[in-house]
């Protein structure tokens, strides 16, 4: 007959059967994930993310599942604590046999390390409490300060990365110079893109000045560089699109993503455009069959992006102007120097800087004398005028390089040599028109022989949303420049006075007053031209083409009429 030791014991021993078995499993699963169910090594990991001495806090009620690793033992659990050794059955069983439940078991022995813990002494208490279904376990706990957290899920590649975040703490001391700053990265071998980073920006602090520190070079460019890059991200809200990444992985995605823009385009690129160009990436750019199918449409039919989307990015400039960096197209006849003058007195306004551009059609002219020639003055002409000028040259189609350069850009800068004709065939064709179509950016479109004093402005305003995006264009020049402004609004069976009423409302409301405001009736072009040469007009500012691409080309439009007749620069918005 059994007695109730033997039968106490006898399941004890089933239990750690099943221990065995779910150990076992555990096992297998994990070398079909690829995902580990190994208790982490104390002493590797502390020595990997660099601890301090330990200091005993008491004794409390710790999580088991906060329980990552073992001292010494770690060979022989899983990372549940189920033991893996057959060989463990004497004295797992001898544990269990004394303990119906949790109920008297001593603590066990832990150190705590950020918000894991591991088992200094009662590794088969923990292994015994997880098979009783226990959720704590009650235990001394010595805390182990460290440079860089540890939490309950981190799997081994994460602690390869915290073992190089501490590396990098150590070699910078960021966390003691700056502690609210938090650069851990998932991409593990990138921290020395972070330190080549401190290091050029002291040799950049030394040339203006005295050298610098360590603690100060890393000061400063965690100040002046990283900071600044960060706030772009997190304005334009690019963390939800990359949920599995951490900031610092952010800003080395941009950083590399700068650098390649810099390479390809030949401009230096400014942080916050860099940093839109991840957006688009992400989100705007369709792949697979969408982009296939996109690739089929005819450029005459596609359509550019929405109103609005140009300025979304602008909101975060630094440096607090609408218009900083413009793209100037250059082909290099007398009519575009005559343009570039202009547009210098222009850019002076506020010392911007110039991105010059020239395509050629094809690779081999790029290092031609001509082009070199057009290169030196346009590089010449910048210098002169004390401006900041950069160029670059291109081979391709004309149109597609310069929408796909505008996104680098504030404002694109054109000669208007070709405006579009009043025919279908001729509007088919014309490369201006398909420009103002898909353009991301607003076009300054300068005629031929026009001086831009810009001093006398019209705004042509039928409340729709590209004229919404001419409002605001007109509103933050009229506020920064002293303009003599007109407002115009043509009343049609879609746009009534109402649109004229709004539109002073809003320049009243951001401090634009002494405006001239002008309704007329149909015809749209004719009314707009006969109002320019009213109030002596040198400046028309206006939205894009209303029609969708198809109908536009079937019908024209007044902005194509007002395009060909206007002979001062005109601003067209989107």
């Amino acid at each position: 007959m059994s007695t109730p030791g033997t039968i106490v014991y006898n399941t004890a021993v089933e239990d750690f059967k099943r221990a065995r078995r779910s150990a076992a499993m555990q096992q297998m699963m994990a070398r079909l994930t690829g995902e580990s169910a190994d208790l982490l090594a104390y002493d590797d990991v502390c020595r990997a993310v660099k601890s301090s001495e330990g200091v005993k806090q008491g004794v409390y009620e710790i999580s088991l599942d906060a329980i990552v690793g073992s001292v010494g033992r770690y060979q022989d659990f899983t990372r549940t604590f189920w033991p893996k050794h057959d060989s463990d059955e004497e004295r797992w069983v001898r544990v269990k046999t004394a303990v119906n439940d949790m109920v008297g078991m001593p603590p066990i022995d832990v150190y705590k390390v950020g918000e894991v813990y591991f088992v200094i002494d009662g590794n088969h208490r923990v292994s015994i409490a997880r098979q009783l279904g226990s959720d704590s376990i009650t235990a001394r706990v010595t805390e182990v300060p460290l440079r860089v957290p540890l939490s309950p899920d981190d799997n081994p590649d994460e602690l390869i990365c915290k073992a190089r975040y501490a590396e990098f703490l150590e070699r910078t001391n960021l966390d003691m110079l700056r502690p609210k700053a938090d650069l851990l990265l998932t991409f593990c071998g990138q921290y020395h893109q972070l330190l080549d980073q401190i290091e050029a920006h002291a040799d950049l602090l030394a040339q203006r000045g005295a050298p610098v520190d360590t603690a100060t070079a890393v000061c400063r460019w965690y100040d002046e560089v990283y900071l600044p890059v960060l706030r772009h991200i997190q304005a334009q809200g690019i963390m939800r699109l990359f949920p599995e990444r951490t900031s610092a992985d952010m800003y080395i995605l941009f950083s590399e993503r700068r650098a390649e823009l810099e390479s390809e385009l030949g401009w230096e690129i400014e942080p916050e455009t860099a940093v839109s160009d991840l957006v688009t990436e992400k989100v705007e750019r369709p792949k697979g069959f969408a982009g296939w199918l996109q690739s089929l449409v005819p450029p005459e039919l596609v359509e550019g992006p929405a109103p609005g989307r140009w300025r979304e990015f602008q909101a975060t400039r630094a440096m607090g102007r609408l218009f900083a960096d413009y793209l100037v197209s250059i082909r290099g006849s007398e009519t575009d120097w005559q343009m570039l003058d202009e547009v210098v007195r222009l850019a002076q306004r506020d010392n911007d800087r110039l991105l010059g551009l020239h395509v050629v059609p094809h690779e081999k002219e790029r290092s031609s004398a001509a082009v070199a020639k057009i290169r030196e003055r346009f590089l010449q002409t910048c210098a002169d005028a004390g401006l900041v000028g950069e160029f670059a040259v291109e081979a391709g189609a004309v149109r597609d390089t310069i929408i796909k350069r505008a996104a680098f850009a504030d404002l694109v800068v054109l000669n208007l040599a070709h405006p579009p004709g009043p025919q279908p065939r001729e509007r088919l064709g014309n490369r201006f028109s398909q420009l103002v179509q898909r353009c991301p950016r607003p076009i300054l479109a300068v005629p031929s022989g026009a001086t831009i004093p810009m001093e006398r402005a019209l705004l042509a305003y039928d409340g729709s949303p590209k004229a919404d995006e001419a409002l605001f264009v007109t509103t933050y020049l009229a506020s920064r420049w002293p303009l003599s402004l007109t407002v115009v609004t043509v009343e049609t069976e879609y746009t009534s006075s109402e649109a004229l009423e709004r539109a002073q409302a809003y320049l009243e409301e951001h401090g634009v007053f002494g405006v001239q405001y002008v309704l007329c009736q149909l015809p749209i072009a004719e009314s707009v031209l006969e109002t320019a040469v009213d109030h002596d007009i040198d400046f028309l500012i206006m939205g894009g083409f209303g029609f969708r691409p198809m109908m536009h080309l079937m019908l024209g439009s007044s902005v194509d009429t007002i395009l060909r007749q206007f002979q001062h620069p005109i601003l067209i918005c989107r």
